[in-house]
């Protein structure tokens, strides 16, 4: 089939497919400068632009991180296999045009020439709104900014229009990191007051739709579900001015239509497609294809731990025992991923995260554990998985669901669509679910005060409250800023093994990015968030 035909219609893909506007999208891409357009295809799109609004999924990280600045980023550095990566240990100002640390406080100053997408100029006065926003509107973002002790909107200081002042509350090794992921993100405070009201004082609705940022790219369509297109800012002045123009980033559900749109060249990049597809693309070398560890992440059953069955020990090493492990390695990941079972019984534990469990598959031992714990006949609970990632969720919860019936407990898988999903784990109501939690921070102390912390956050999916977690936890955080090596190292094990122990999620493994992409596309970056950084990328 010609390019020409295949852009008139789609009768070459799959039976049942369904991609009626991709055609319209691609030829008004290629008539609009393609060397200067990229063209992503994904499973599933953003929920809101706003990092700060209710319940924004992965997805919506991309959109924030491409279109609003934040103060400081990370430098990079050569990473597996020389891929870019961002490095964890340096920082360097991306508003910011300087900035200073002391003891108790980091002072910015910020550029003078940086400009909002509407021209308004950024000033110290919005940097401490944004800042003020993210501790205040709660949920997700403010839980974010407490995990480096930035809680207080007396924190942020105006010294000047192009001075602010940030004040620890204590002495804390995740503050100035935290202030380079996602959420601290600078707002145009004054656009946005405009569109508030008294019952959204933060204007989360008028953010939900547009964005309202400083940063390289601008949304200028967005249909939920379907697309979402953005425009390179032209007086952007975070870092060099991005080689891309125009991104058009469609939502096609099919994983064979993604695959097909890429080996015929319609499209210029791609994720979130079955790793057997990843695999297969590798061998034939037709495309470039990625795949990196996720940093500080791990795929996990949950369990909620408030409920029963659940909330008894026994059922939920009973569950660890019946886990297909090998089975979802094999059959689910085709090896892209790194096992966190099966540890040898002698292996200590380390001072690291991720790190493989002891558990296996032990029918006979889970069986026991289930009858001791008395449910020797089994039970009747749900699976729940986010549609958005269904490509590796639906296998392995079918899986998962084949397996458990061996030990008598009965599930039923439900669906999730991805843009409630993050709603739905806020309820903290799913009885048993998979998903994914990676730590933007690439420390363990961190993982643990999101997942495993009383504090209760919205990835702490399984409403696990532990005293002796709360102390280990908050003990290594202290250790870490005060640099006492001994207690961090006994405190970091001594939250693992509890982890272990008490067992309310059961890590299935560490998985890995797979980003397939065509030849000609240049400046892949991998990132802790793990989406597309379009700053970097070209095509050639």
């Amino acid at each position: 089939m010609k390019r020409r035909d295949f852009l008139k219609s789609v009768s070459g893909l799959a039976a049942g497919a369904a991609l009626p506007a991709m055609p319209q999208v691609i030829s008004s891409a290629y008539a609009d400068a393609r060397s200067e357009t990229l063209l992503i295809v994904s499973e599933g799109g953003p929920n809101n632009l706003d990092i700060h609004g209710v319940g924004t999924n992965v997805p919506g990280y991309e959109v924030s991180w491409n279109c609003y600045d934040r103060l400081i980023s990370h430098e990079m550095k050569s990473g597996p296999g020389g891929v870019p990566y961002y490095d964890r240990d340096k920082f360097k100002g991306e508003l910011a045009e300087d900035f200073k640390i002391d003891d108790m406080s980091v002072t910015f100053k910020l550029k003078k020439n940086a400009k909002f997408h509407d021209g308004a100029p950024v000033t110290a006065k919005d940097v401490k709104w944004s800042l003020d926003r993210a501790v205040s509107v709660g949920g997700f973002p403010t839980f974010q900014m407490s995990a480096g002790s930035l809680t207080k909107p007396e924190q942020f200081v105006v010294i000047d229009d192009h001075t602010v002042r940030v004040d620890f509350l204590k002495k804390d090794k995740l503050t100035i990191p935290d202030l380079a992921v996602i959420v601290p993100c600078i707002v145009n405070s004054e656009l946005v007051k405009k569109n508030a009201s008294e019952k959204d004082p933060w204007g989360l609705e008028f953010t939900k739709q547009q964005t309202a940022g400083s940063g390289a790219y601008k949304v200028t369509k967005w249909t939920a579900g379907t697309e979402v297109v953005m425009e390179r800012n032209e007086d952007w002045v975070g870092g060099p001015l991005p080689k891309i123009k125009r991104v058009i980033w469609r939502m096609v559900p099919q994983a064979g239509n993604r695959r097909a749109l890429l080996e015929r060249g319609d499209a210029d990049i791609s994720y979130e497609l079955p790793f057997k597809d990843f695999q297969e693309m590798k061998a034939n070398g037709k495309l470039n294809v990625v795949s990196l560890p996720f940093s500080n992440g791990i795929q996990y059953i949950g369990m909620n731990v408030t409920k029963p069955p659940f909330d008894n020990p026994k059922v939920r090493q009973a569950v660890a025992y019946a886990l297909p492990y090998q089975k979802i390695m094999d059959a689910v990941l085709f090896g892209l991923g790194n096992p966190m079972f099966g540890a040898p019984k002698d292996k200590a534990t380390e001072v690291a995260w991720p790190q493989p469990h002891k558990y296996n598959t032990d029918m006979e031992k889970a069986k026991a554990l289930l009858a001791e714990a008395g449910y020797a006949n089994g039970f009747e609970t749900t699976i729940s998985f986010d549609l958005n990632f269904a490509g590796v969720n639906e296998p392995l919860c079918v899986l998962v669901q084949e397996s458990l019936a061996q030990i008598g407990i009965k599930t039923t898988i439900n669906k999730v669509p991805g843009a409630n999903w993050r709603t739905e784990l806020n309820k903290k109501e799913m009885p048993l679910f998979t998903n994914v939690f990676s730590g933007w921070l690439d420390y363990p102390e961190y993982f643990f005060y999101w997942c495993y912390h009383g504090n209760n956050s919205v990835f702490n999916t399984m409403s696990y409250k532990s005293a002796e977690m709360d102390k280990l936890i908050d003990g290594a955080r202290t250790a870490a800023a005060t640099g006492d090596t001994a207690t961090y190292d006994a405190d970091v094990k001594g939250f693992v093994d509890l982890a272990y122990t008490d067992i309310p999620r059961i890590p299935l493994y560490q998985p890995f990015v797979n980003v397939a992409m065509q030849k000609n596309i240049s400046g892949y970056q991998y990132w802790f968030h793990r989406r597309l950084d379009y700053r970097a990328m070209a095509k050639g």
